[in-house]
């Protein structure tokens, strides 16, 4: 059977006639939540009877709710072992739903939600897991890796989620979400939901789904066309140093920066704070008194940036609001739509601004869907850009100084005191003031040591275009990005009869180490080990992050190769196939942020 809605139905019932009641109702009443969305209206009923479910959904309608909200209710906090298992394409998403199982359970005791995901450390994820948890939230790589090891056990599995099934199908996780599948109780109840249902969605809910019912929304969310919506694609890392170099260059009044947590807001807040902004932060646990202190000192002029959650700024109607930044991008459309209407307000416009790492690229798409208006790329502003906007401050505090003419006056006596007793001419004396009134931080940038424009560029970069083997060579030689002798090569201890593939081993080591596209060369894989080509300025923090790190549930036990007899690189040895790796041959970066750990398939 299927079931189609839209968002410009009927009303709807309320949460508790769809069947949520007690602690459940009420955290989401604590949320502000008051009318179910049309998947919810449609899927919560389904669920709670305990049927399997296909939701064809577009990111934004409320699908995280749909199948949190019924897992929470029949959820049994006795028993301390995973009765839920969510998959998520990335880590992003991961940690939004795992989050968001918390804030929905937030009125139960002693329930425990776990993100697990690459490139958080595994002793985190080991010592919760011996602990006990209720709902684990998880990338495939990831999940794979733990079964892997026996380190998590899935045996009394009541309920399994696959969350944006069609990313993760792109994302080439299939054989993953397959082999997962097959290590779960029959009898657990599944719910699939996917913005798309190509083939190999359907196959996999035909195989591993009893009787679905399947439930289509449309999206019909849309924004205001007075904000300008914009986007800088941007690793993590560098994103405070991007958000504080547009806020020296953007012309804005008050803002919001939305981030994903609650401990987020705090740190982001402070860094502004000694970056020289007048920020606060709000959240959840900030109490309301104070809350609304920092609300009112925005509206006021006193404040100009409040760092938020989703949460706290529910409602949060302020006119001075000219920009809306999203340090973390919401997985959620409906969560953007509400974000960037925080601006625009009473016809005036706004302006939205998006940080987007490489590997969310795919959400513009839905952010385009949901508010039918495409967001712009924008540029991370240059040193030029800022020393700009610098020196015209500069200007204008001297002009403002200027006006104040009796304090002008007695600094006068002073500067000539000084000039006639040193014989120095006064321009000097007016540089050194200005020097004695900067400190230790420099007035201007210098475009030299741009480390920051360097490595957004590099962020920028746009996916490279499958293709063939032709398709390849057309592109720029390697050796105009980065020399040969900027690479060292380094020993993994898995091969090719662990049945290790190249994009597993970039996969493993670009989620542990935090490595880019740039820092792998060539992958020369051997029988029993691999040759993997790295920077030869490798930080130790790095390779120490790197030893802890499984491909195919094997330790790669990595260092740096010294070749036969320690004599240097060793030479290819003909190993069939593949076993040479071009960084040019690559899938995109997108596409392998998150891959899996294999288990390897054993033959009865």
């Amino acid at each position: 059977m299927t079931t189609e809605s839209s968002e410009e139905s009927a009303a709807t019932p309320g949460f508790e006639d769809l069947g949520i009641t007690g602690p459940v109702l009420k955290a989401i009443r604590d949320l502000g939540y008051e009318t179910p969305s049309p998947i919810q209206a449609a899927t919560i009923p389904t669920l709670l009877s305990g049927r399997d479910v296909v939701g064809m959904a577009q990111t934004g309608t409320g699908k995280t709710a749909a199948f949190a909200l019924p897992v929470l209710e029949r959820l049994d906090p006795s028993q301390k072992i995973p009765q839920a298992l969510v998959l998520a394409p990335t880590r992003e998403l991961a940690l939004q739903v795992s989050e968001a199982f918390e804030s929905y359970a937030s009125r139960m005791k002693g329930v425990h939600v776990l993100p697990v995901y690459g490139g958080q450390g595994y002793g985190v994820q080991l010592s919760a897991l011996r602990r006990g948890v209720h709902v684990i939230v998880g990338t495939p790589g990831r999940i794979m890796d733990h079964l892997a090891k026996g380190t998590l056990d899935l045996s009394e599995l009541k309920y399994l989620v696959l969350d944006e099934a069609d990313e993760m199908l792109k994302m080439g996780f299939a054989e993953d979400v397959e082999q997962i599948l097959a290590q779960t109780p029959e009898d657990k109840q599944v719910a699939l939901f996917s913005a798309t249902m190509p083939p190999q969605i359907r196959r996999l809910a035909q195989q591993y789904l009893r009787d679905p019912e399947e439930i289509a929304i449309k999206s019909k969310t849309a924004t205001n066309t007075n904000i300008t919506q914009r986007y800088l694609v941007v690793s993590y890392a560098q994103k405070v140093d991007a958000l504080t170099r547009i806020l020296e260059v953007e012309n804005f009044d008050g803002m919001i920066v939305f981030v994903r947590t609650k401990n987020e807001t705090e740190t982001l807040a402070e860094k502004l704070r000694a970056r020289g902004y007048s920020a606060a932060a709000i959240n959840g646990d900030v109490p309301q008194v104070q809350r609304e202190r920092s609300v009112n000192q925005l509206k006021d002029g006193k404040l100009d940036i409040l760092v938020a959650t989703d949460v706290a700024a529910r409602g949060l109607d302020v006119e001075r609001i000219s920009h809306v930044v999203n340090f973390d991008i919401p997985t959620d459309t409906e969560s953007y739509v509400h974000r960037i209407g925080r601006t625009g307000r009473a016809g005036r416009t706004g302006d939205a601004i998006s940080f987007i790492t490489p590997r969310e690229r795919y959400l513009l798409k839905h952010i385009e869907r949901a508010t039918r208006q495409e967001p712009t790329q924008m540029q991370l502003p240059s040193t030029e850009d800022v020393n700009t906007t610098r020196l015209a401050r500069f200007d204008d505090a001297i002009t403002q100084a200027l006006q104040e003419s009796a304090r002008i006056e007695a600094f006068r006596d002073i500067i000539a005191h000084y000039v006639r007793n040193n014989d120095v001419p006064e321009a000097d004396v007016a540089a050194a003031l200005a020097v004695v009134a900067q400190g230790e931080t420099p007035l201007l940038l210098d475009p030299e040591r741009d480390e920051l424009s360097r490595a957004v560029e590099r962020d920028n970069r746009p996916p490279r275009e499958k293709g063939g083997r032709d398709a390849g060579r057309e592109r720029a030689p390697r050796t105009e990005r980065r020399g040969r002798g900027d690479y060292a090569p380094y020993r993994i201890e898995v091969g090719r009869r662990h049945r290790v593939e190249p994009r597993q081993i970039v996969g493993a080591l670009a989620n542990e180490g935090g490595l880019g596209r740039d820092d792998f060369g060539a992958i020369n894989i051997r029988p029993d080990f691999s040759i993997v080509e790295l920077p030869a300025n490798l930080d130790q923090a790095v390779l120490d992050k790197l030893r802890d790190t499984r491909v195919s549930g094997r330790l790669i036990e990595i260092k740096p190769d010294r070749g036969p007899r320690g004599g240097g690189r060793r030479d290819n040895d003909g190993g069939g196939r593949g076993g040479r790796y071009n960084r040019d041959d690559r899938a995109p970066r997108g596409d392998r942020d998150d891959k899996p750990f294999r288990k390897p398939r054993h033959k009865n």
